[in-house]
């Protein structure tokens, strides 16, 4: 049996990269991807330039102006990296059919037995390497392992362009010397408990036993016995599907005016109705994030007599929730509407022989179909809403300016898994 052999390819720092190719005047200053800092803007990409400074993704602007003052912020414009990506996916395709996407820069590769086409695993993958720099004038990173645990850390151990192999055998001894904070599952909670008793490397990880952890962690624990010894059988997925659409916006500055929270949450729920229909998926689920100013958070679902992805029904609920957990004037930081619990297909039905409701449902579905495709052909703000458009002047004159007011709102990219755009730097 031949021995299986996974890569994890990350492109380096990639808006960041898009954005010095299309302007070559960018390179090799300290550039910033994403939104301005003085409306909450947070780092979507940090060019390996300002990565010295300490500037990394998901941090607040602010800060990240704060570490490099000098730095040139550059709004994103994820169509033009989504457009990249495809190209690298598609080259990628090239070797091997099992392509697991995990994000717009990074996905998996299941290369058992290609080797007779392409060489061995290290030559297959500095050719895909070479390619991308070459054709697509980009810089990727690739781990080389026998599972997708190891091939995904081993593609961070030399970055920008970096080309790790780690030999069959070899994953423990590879992975004792690294940090235990590099281990996927061992966030900063974690990392902070196992510290304290002394744990510092992935290796001094495998000197603890599964009971031990098991104790600590609970089943937590077993998950990481199992990682810090390198041992990880999950294939590579390459149509794995969408479990959740959710959007969220932050806003320039609290705010507490219920109009305009209310507006917000309906052109939220619109956004997440249109998402749905054009990824053809129906929600059984409506859920709210809310964040006050003193950064509370709080989220509420509720599951659905009937799946949906009309957005008055979406909003509908939403806004139930959102009356029943918002505390009327307190100030609010960060709103946000999603949907889980997903199933497949748009419902259809004719304009005869309905009851009453289902003829409503059937109305508003059209409708909401018509405004997709306006939107569709002359843009997202072609057609709004009279009560979404007031509360946008309102805004604007109180200062209180969702990021999407802001021509350089960061908006971040759709995953496969989790469907989410406008985050919040916290």
């Amino acid at each position: 049996m031949a021995e299986r052999w996974i890569f994890h390819l990350d492109l380096d720092a990639f808006f960041a990269s898009v954005e010095e190719l299309l302007n070559p005047e960018l390179a090799g200053l300290c550039v910033i991807v994403g939104g301005r800092p003085e409306t909450r803007g947070v780092v979507a990409a940090a060019s390996y330039a300002v990565r010295k400074f300490g500037v990394h993704s998901a941090m607040p602007m602010a800060r990240a102006i704060r570490l490099c003052p000098h730095a040139v912020i550059v709004p994103p414009r994820h169509k033009v990296y989504s457009q990249y990506s495809r190209k690298v996916m598609d080259l990628l395709h090239e070797y091997t059919p099992l392509i697991e996407q995990i994000s717009i820069d990074e996905a998996f590769m299941d290369v058992t037995g290609c080797q007779m086409h392409w060489g061995d695993p290290l030559e297959m993958a500095a050719g895909i390497q070479q390619r991308i720099k070459d054709e697509l004038h980009l810089s990727a990173s690739i781990g080389i392992a026998g599972n997708k645990l190891v091939a995904k850390i081993a593609s961070d151990y030399r970055k920008p362009y970096g080309l790790t192999l780690v030999p069959q055998g070899g994953e423990m001894a590879f992975l004792a010397r690294l940090p235990v904070e590099r281990l996927w599952g061992v966030g900063k909670v974690t990392a902070g408990a196992l510290r304290a008793h002394g744990i510092r490397t992935i290796g001094d990880l495998t000197l603890l036993s599964k009971t031990q952890l098991e104790e600590q962690f609970g089943k937590h624990g077993k998950s990481l016995w199992y990682r810090s010894r390198g041992l990880d059988d999950r294939p590579v997925e390459p149509y794995e599907e969408v479990k959740s659409v959710s959007h969220e916006e932050t806003f320039g500055s609290d705010v507490s005016d219920a109009r305009i929270l209310h507006a917000e949450l309906l052109r939220l729920s619109e956004r997440v109705g249109a998402r749905l229909r054009k990824l053809n998926w129906l929600a059984r689920t409506v859920s709210i994030k809310l964040r006050y100013g003193d950064f509370t958070t709080l989220t509420r679902q509720v599951t659905l007599d009937e799946p949906t992805n009309i957005d008055a029904e979406i909003y509908a609920r939403a806004s139930e929730l959102w009356d029943s957990t918002w505390i009327r004037g307190r100030p609010v930081r960060l709103l946000g509407v999603g949907t889980q619990n997903l199933v497949r297909g748009s419902r259809q039905l004719m304009l005869f022989d309905l009851d009453p409701e289902d003829s409503q449902r059937e109305k508003l579905r059209q409708l909401d179909g018509v405004v997709d495709t306006i939107r569709a052909r002359y843009g997202s703000r072609s057609l709004q809403r009279a009560s979404v458009m007031q509360a946008r002047k309102d805004a604007i004159e109180t200062g209180n300016m969702p990021a999407y007011l802001s021509d350089a709102h960061k908006s971040a990219p759709d995953v496969k898994n989790d469907v989410e755009e406008d985050g919040d730097p916290s």
